[in-house]
């Protein structure tokens, strides 16, 4: 069960984040906090709405900066794709130890590119639905979290 997104910005106001907003209706919350460790930050947002919400949704945090970067790079530039092609970013909580042969692929869903903390995964829509979930689960657990490209642009300058 999903959060609505004011009760979440709530949430996240009462625990003393500041600045917060909530970009587009698929959990993402942009906050300024004092310098922190990202860790921390999860922590604390998780707590916040254990509180708030009597639940919690897995967090995975990036600052802006970094997004920013993330997207000025162009991570799929580099690939020759449509232009009906989906770009999605997945966060990793953490890529230590992974050793992923790439790319994989699946019913036109592909796994380009593993990147510090982020995954590159590109896929054509088809009747078959968001094969791409699937592929990044049985690649890298489900302890990541998904965005387009374009919804990480928007979160970046939120």
């Amino acid at each position: 069960m999903n959060a609505k997104m004011p009760e979440l910005k709530a949430c996240f106001e009462a625990a003393g984040f500041e600045e917060v907003r909530t970009v587009l209706s698929s959990g993402n919350v942009v906050f300024n906090a004092r310098v922190t460790t990202l860790t921390r930050l999860e922590h604390r947002a998780v707590q916040a709405m254990h509180t708030s919400l009597g639940r919690a949704f897995a967090i995975i945090v990036r600052p802006a900066a970094y997004l920013q970067e993330l997207v000025a790079r162009d991570p799929f530039s580099e690939f020759d794709l449509p232009p009906t092609a989906k770009r999605v970013v997945t966060f990793l909580r953490s890529s230590e130890g992974l050793c992923v042969e790439l790319p994989v692929e699946r019913d036109g869903a592909r796994i380009l590119k593993l990147a510090a903390g982020e995954v590159f995964t590109t896929y054509e829509p088809n009747p078959k639905g968001p094969v791409f979930m699937t592929l990044l689960e049985r690649t890298f657990g489900k302890d990541i979290t998904s965005r387009t490209l374009d919804t990480v642009k928007k979160c970046a300058w939120a």
